[in-house]
């Protein structure tokens, strides 16, 4: 009987994940794959704990026109696509990494919010106060192995 139970959890495990790929917005590129993506989230989330994340199209739009410098992390399932459409052009101009990843949700539970959030902008540094060097060590090295395989990612692509 236990089997049974896990076999329907699977296949409604993977229903979820075939939704998700149908919802993708086709402007969608470069998207993350399975590893990238849970490695950028546990960055939104260890951002998010630090105090050093904007979230929201609009946070986000007016960061990088302030000229702040971060890892923009936009989410793949947004409905109507016309809300996060400059924002990839924003962040070429500034020469920000940007990537997409699958879901709203994933995105906003990563960034600590209940709210299916758009996009986030990861900074380096907090908005305010300062960090303990140790954090603000693993937290640049994270950002900065995260933010090479987007470079590599986008290489590819172009």
């Amino acid at each position: 009987m236990g089997g049974s139970d896990s076999e329907v959890e699977k296949t409604a495990q993977k229903e979820k994940e075939k939704k998700k790929v149908l919802a993708l917005a086709p402007i969608a590129k470069p998207l993350a794959g399975k590893k990238l993506s849970k490695r950028t989230l546990k960055l939104v989330r260890k951002a998010a704990e630090h105090k050093c994340l904007k979230r929201g199209v609009k946070e986000v739009v007016k960061s990088i026109r302030r000229g702040h410098k971060g890892l923009c992390v936009i989410a793949g399932n947004i409905s109507p696509i016309d809300v996060i459409t400059h924002v990839p052009i924003l962040c070429e101009e500034s020469d920000i990494p940007y990537v997409y990843v699958h879901s709203k949700e994933d995105l906003a539970t990563a960034g600590a919010t209940k709210r299916p959030t758009c996009c986030v902008l990861v900074m380096t540094k907090p908005a305010k106060g300062e960090l303990d060097q140790g954090e603000q060590e693993k937290l640049k090295s994270d950002y900065d192995q995260v933010a090479a395989e987007i470079t590599e990612i986008t290489a590819s692509l172009f």
